[in-house]
């Protein structure tokens, strides 16, 4: 007979157990255990702000710091296979310096600067003031030779140091190590501006090019190369300016003496006729005629006077004017050349005639004045 199987009777729940189980202040935490969330925001931002001032102590404590923990890799042992291993034990020394038992030495010229090695700006300073006074003392010497004869195109080494010494002094002090580094440095700007040659004599010689000489050639230097180079052209046009300048004044003179003279020859037209006019009136009392060289005196100011060309133009205008003779008298036992107005058949001077002038006449034998009724006459003879 087969057995029936058994059911499993069912347990029946604690009703006291189920509501512990399930009740959420039996599954939540005391509340005294945890923040709150002011509290939890105000935690984050301290850790945050002190998270700061540590990052930022850090990088002014390295920036600042002359060394760090590890030590320098010494220079000799860079090249060597265990370069890698080295390189977690110490650090790598840098450029332009030298590493030995840890320690960084700067190469001359350069300056410490955290971990690396930059370059010293006074050296450089200097250096760059020695290379200015090489430049000027060999184009100097350049110049000398290009203008004056003097000195020298191709200038020794050895030598320029030697005459530069006393300017050296002033530039730097008693450090050799400086002075052989800025010597160095400014040769290598020297070779970058001037030529350089070795003379069989082995012996390093220095030479200014011809376009940074110039620099230092004087101006009168350079003004009188300049007119030998172009002599052919500043020739000719010269001999143009004054052959222009000459011709110019030729013409300025030739209308001076041209106006000038016909202003004098009117004027003597105008004297000559009215003193032969009023010695026809007065009857002979004094002569008509005129001394010519007193009537030149007479009307010339005395600069005019040193111009013999302007009264010989007013000589050639008389001579050929038909109312006007000229003819020798013999005054006062010289001979001397007159002037006479030919009064009959004659028409009157073209010439603007003086008014109320005083004419008074110069005889030889006798001083006369005017007519009681005419003026006088300005000319006395």
């Amino acid at each position: 007979m087969s057995s029936l199987p058994r059911k499993r009777p069912k347990q029946r729940s604690n009703p006291l157990f189920r509501s512990k189980v399930l009740s959420p202040s039996i599954m939540e935490p005391p509340g005294f255990l945890l923040p709150s969330r002011h509290e939890l925001f105000r935690l984050l931002v301290v850790a945050g702000i002190a998270s700061s001032v540590a990052f930022t102590c850090n990088l002014i404590a390295n920036f600042f710091s002359p060394t760090s923990q590890n030590p320098f890799c010494d220079s000799n042992n860079m090249g060597s296979p265990d370069d890698f291993l080295l390189s977690d034990a110490c650090k790598p020394c840098p450029m332009n310096g030298e590493c030995h038992e840890g320690k960084l030495v700067c190469d001359d010229g350069y300056r410490r600067n955290g971990n690396l090695c930059a370059e010293d700006g006074d050296s450089n300073e200097r250096a760059k003031k020695l290379a200015e006074l090489v430049e000027s003392y060999v184009c100097q010497s350049y110049a000398q030779f290009s203008c004056h004869g003097r000195g020298r195109i191709w200038v020794e080494e050895n030598e320029m140091w030697e005459d530069v010494k006393h300017q050296v002094v002033q530039i730097f002090s008693s450090d050799d190590a400086s002075y052989m580094y800025a010597k160095n440095k400014a040769m290598e700007i020297i070779d970058r501006t001037l030529e350089k040659n070795t003379n069989p004599e082995g012996i390093t010689e220095l030479k200014c090019p011809s376009v940074l000489a110039e620099r230092y050639k004087p101006v009168s230097c350079r003004v009188r190369q300049w007119i030998f180079e172009h002599a052919f052209v500043i020739v000719p046009v010269c001999a143009m300016v004054v052959a222009l300048t000459w011709l110019l004044w030729k013409i300025r003179q030739s209308y001076y003496l041209s106006t000038r003279g016909d202003e004098f020859y009117h004027q003597v037209c105008d004297m000559l006729e009215e003193i032969a006019i009023e010695s026809k009136k007065e009857s002979g009392q004094f002569e008509p005629w005129v001394v010519a060289s007193l009537l030149r005196d007479h009307l010339l100011l005395p600069k005019e006077r040193k111009n013999p060309l302007l009264w010989k133009k007013v000589e050639e205008l008389v001579q050929e004017d038909s109312r006007i003779d000229r003819y020798p008298k013999l005054v006062k036992g010289e001979s001397k050349v007159v002037w006479e107005w030919q009064v009959e058949g004659s028409l009157s001077s073209a010439g603007k005639r003086t008014k109320n002038a005083t004419v008074t006449k110069l005889n030889p034998d006798k001083q006369t004045h005017t007519s009681k009724s005419g003026p006088k006459l300005g000319l006395m003879f």
